[in-house]
């Protein structure tokens, strides 16, 4: 019962009567990062807030900027462009402390630049066959998944254990996993309806993002995550 009503609620946000003009498009998406960076920057500024938890609401924050792209149906072209620009605003800002709130994680790592990388890959690849859900669903594992993984991870991972030098959690790691499984499972679901099919794509998916973000270094998770794991349940789709 609980799923059907998330499902009704979230397929409804995607049910436009008609498609906003691009200037519409454009301010919405605007505003929403506008809220974002402001929000992290200004707690970074006020409260003096880790590194590491203004990172992730940026991560997090931003990543929900593909719903809005796929709600307001704006066009490839547009993502693409914004996607470049914010990955050359990322590397611009390891040499200029443009927000640095954001980068200053006490660590070598090009996952923001990565992280606009991916956006644009992924709307260059799903926008044309009009299946932009599993850019969604790439790009939502890692800003839901990883972001929330690294807290748990930080917060009350226990048991920890070390890969090509990277320390990780298995508290940090199961929060990935059921993330990017609910993630997959709630937007195919949404739609293409419920079949066995989805429920292990969802698996399968879920074991590779979390594999992934394990044995990633400096930040190439922001890629490989959101373009394997869509790529991976793009692929599925078609063969199961």
């Amino acid at each position: 019962m609980l799923i059907s009503l998330i499902l009704a609620l979230f397929t409804s946000l995607f049910e436009l009567k008609s498609i906003p003009s691009l200037w519409v498009q454009i301010t919405i998406v605007g505003v929403w990062l506008g809220f974002v960076l402001i929000l992290a920057e200004g707690l970074y500024q006020v409260t003096n807030a880790a590194s590491e938890i203004v990172r992730k609401i940026v991560h997090i924050g931003t990543g929900n900027v593909i719903l809005l792209a796929w709600w307001l149906q704006i066009p490839a072209w547009v993502g693409i462009v914004a996607s470049i620009s914010a990955g050359a605003i990322a590397l611009l800002s390891y040499i200029l402390p443009l927000f640095p709130g954001i980068n200053s994680v006490g660590r070598n790592s090009l996952g923001t630049f990565f992280y606009a990388m991916s956006f644009s890959v992924l709307i260059a690849w799903f926008w044309p066959l009009k299946q932009p859900y599993y850019a969604a669903i790439g790009i939502l594992i890692m800003a839901l998944g990883d972001g929330f993984a690294a807290l748990v991870g930080q917060n009350f991972g226990k048991h920890s254990y070390q890969i090509w030098g990277e320390k990780k959690s298995i508290e940090g790691s199961l929060t990935m996993a059921g993330i990017s499984y609910a993630v997959t499972l709630l937007i195919l679901w949404s739609v293409q309806g419920n079949s066995w099919q989805i429920w292990l794509t969802a698996i399968a998916v879920a074991m590779v993002a979390t594999i992934l973000e394990a044995i990633s270094k400096i930040g190439i998770d922001n890629l490989t995550v959101p373009i394997g794991s869509a790529a991976l349940c793009f692929f599925l789709n078609q063969i199961l």
